[in-house]
Parts: C-alpha cells; structure tokens; sequence
C-alpha cells in the first residue's frame, strides 16, 4: 500500500491495529504516525513499532491519506474540528467508535468526505479480531479494499450494510466479555471437581478456541457440530440438556438485544 496512515488516539485498540499493520508489512513504520496525549502511551508504541509519534492531531492530519478516529465517542465532533482545516483533499477518515454513523461524520466533514465506519474487537490485541466495515458513497471499491487490508492485518472482516453495524456489538464486538465469563464458569465448573484453576482455565479456554476454529474451518452449522459431541445416553447431552432447562441460548439472544438497543441509543445520543 503507499499511503500513509494516521491514528488519533493510541490506546489498546489503536495499538493492536498498529501491530497489526508494522507487523504484516502492510505499510512500513515510518508511513505510520499517531497521536495522543500521554508520553506513557506514545513512548510505548514508538519503543515498539517504531513509528512516527506526535502529541499534535492536527500533525497527523496533515501527513496521513487514512485517518483513524481511535477515540471515545464524545471526543469525535471535539477533535473533528480541531483537525479539519488540515486534512489532505482525499483523506479517508474511519471511525471505530459505536454509534458514531457516517451520516454524523458527513454533517461534520461536508458532504464529500469520504468516510468508511468500522467496529473491530479486542481480540485484535492477538491478532484475531472481527471487524465490520460499511463506507460512505464517495469511498471507491479500491480506497475501500485499502482499508480492509489494514483490519485484515490484524483479524477478519465482514462488509456490511450501515443499519446492520449496530448489531455487531452485540455479535462480536461486546461478545468476548460473554465468552470470557464462560470460560470462567467452565474454569470454576472444574476447580468445584478439584482441578487447579490455572490448569482449568487454560483447558476451557483451548476448548472454546477450538471450537471456535471448528466452526470457521469446515463451515458446519454449530447445531451439527454441538450434535457431534452428543453420543446417546452420554455425559455430554446431560449437560446440554442443563443447560436448555436453564434457559442458555434464551439468556445469551437476551443479553444481545440488551447490548443493540443501547448501541442504538447511542446512535441517537
């Protein structure tokens, strides 16, 4: 790719995607910079990436082709203002914050900005986030692909439609915190029966990753793959049949809904 690429924040998630992008060659070190606030910050991603490092937007703004808004949500119309006047004419700018949409990013940036929203997830932190992207109609099928290149370096993706983004909360971007109290219920399940709960915790969470990569690799629905597992008679449908009798599925399709209507609620904040 020759384009240089800004961040205007740099906590965890800039970090993993900065990670991502030195890390697979996407872009050398120094087409990187990014800005923030905190020396700490800065000082830690420069020691290990070795990018450019500011603590001036309005810097990165002036030497970035994609700007990357990894920032909370009610700093956004804050700092768009504060860099606007010293964007490159095509910059692309990307969001990852919930419930900023790029209706919003337009009314603030005018009408021919080019904007591609995004809503990745921590596991990007070890190289295996899930990222939903939707752009704007003035982003081009190969500005678009560029952007995808940069979060297929640090995960997968999905392209889709803007009124599905608020959905992805729910699926994968708050979904690790469901799946981290899993398998700390599977781990406490074990220290109950007397397993060292180190031993229990890396057990459950080998398990969930390989079921996880069951599901991605020979593309099977979950029903028949949970099915697999479930001989006649044995100790594996009793615990699924528990599980049912306490509602599980029910509980998990709740705590979804809860999760998209408050991302839509923030959409409207």
């Amino acid at each position: 790719m020759n384009k240089t690429i800004g961040f205007i924040g740099c906590g965890n998630m800039a970090r993993a995607m900065i990670g991502g992008i030195v890390k697979s060659n996407l872009v050398s070190s120094e087409k990187v910079i990014a800005s923030n606030p905190s020396d700490k910050s800065l000082n830690k991603v420069k020691e290990e990436y070795n990018i450019l490092v500011t603590k001036d937007n309005v810097e990165v703004a002036k030497y970035a082709d994609i700007v990357i808004l990894a920032i909370k949500p009610d700093k956004y119309f804050q700092v768009i203002d504060e860099i606007k006047p010293y964007l490159k004419k095509n910059v692309i700018i990307v969001t990852i914050a919930a419930g900023i949409t790029l209706e919003h990013m337009s009314s603030k940036l005018g009408d021919g900005a080019k904007v591609i929203r995004t809503m990745p997830n921590t596991p990007a932190l070890v190289g295996e986030g899930m990222s939903a992207l939707c752009a704007n109609n003035n982003v081009t099928k190969e500005e678009l692909q560029e952007v995808v290149d940069i979060f297929e370096s640090f995960g997968k993706i999905e392209i889709l439609e803007e009124n599905l983004i608020d959905v992805v909360p729910a699926v994968s971007g708050s979904s690790p915190a469901y799946v981290y109290m899993f398998i700390e219920a599977l781990g406490d399940g074990a220290v109950l029966q007397g397993m060292p709960r180190d031993k229990a915790y890396r057990m459950a969470a080998q398990a969930v990753l390989g079921a996880a990569k069951m599901v991605l690799d020979t593309d099977q629905h979950p029903g028949k793959l949970k099915d697999n597992v479930c001989s006649p008679g044995g100790s594996t449908i009793a615990a699924v049949y528990t599980l049912e009798k306490n509602n599980f599925r029910g509980s998990v399709i709740s705590a979804m809904e809860s999760c998209t209507e408050k991302a839509i609620k923030m959409g409207k904040k």
